[in-house]
């Protein structure tokens, strides 16, 4: 059995060819969708603005360790290109960076 590593990615992308029920229906969750609403998730979280020129997703993801992070950010595209369908919303250009949780360094400052 292989090592699990728990992976944030976060996916980006361009709005394209929108049609007027798809902007009517972003416009409309604005602001369940703004800065306010970011937020790791196996779901992935939806976050765009006004504009509806860009968004982000922001997943969870749980994979082999062996598999890397290229792995992961692969699984959370295919996550974000399955809900933008399903959604039925254009979009364009989707890029990812994922990091690795279970690898991260943290610094802490010492106690005063």
């Amino acid at each position: 059995m292989s090592t699990q590593h728990t992976y944030r990615v976060i996916v980006r992308g361009t709005w394209d060819g929108l049609t007027e029920a798809s902007r009517a229906a972003l416009l409309a969750d604005v602001d369940a969708h703004g800065l306010a609403g970011m937020q790791f998730t196996e779901e992935g979280s939806l976050t765009y603005d006004a504009a509806l020129k860009h968004f982000s997703y922001r997943y969870v993801v749980v994979s082999d360790a062996a598999d890397g992070e290229e792995m992961a950010a692969a699984i959370a595209e295919d996550r974000a290109e399955s809900a933008l369908k399903a959604l039925g919303h254009g979009y364009r250009d989707l890029r990812s960076s994922a990091t690795d949780m279970d690898t991260m360094k943290i610094n802490r400052k010492g106690r005063r």
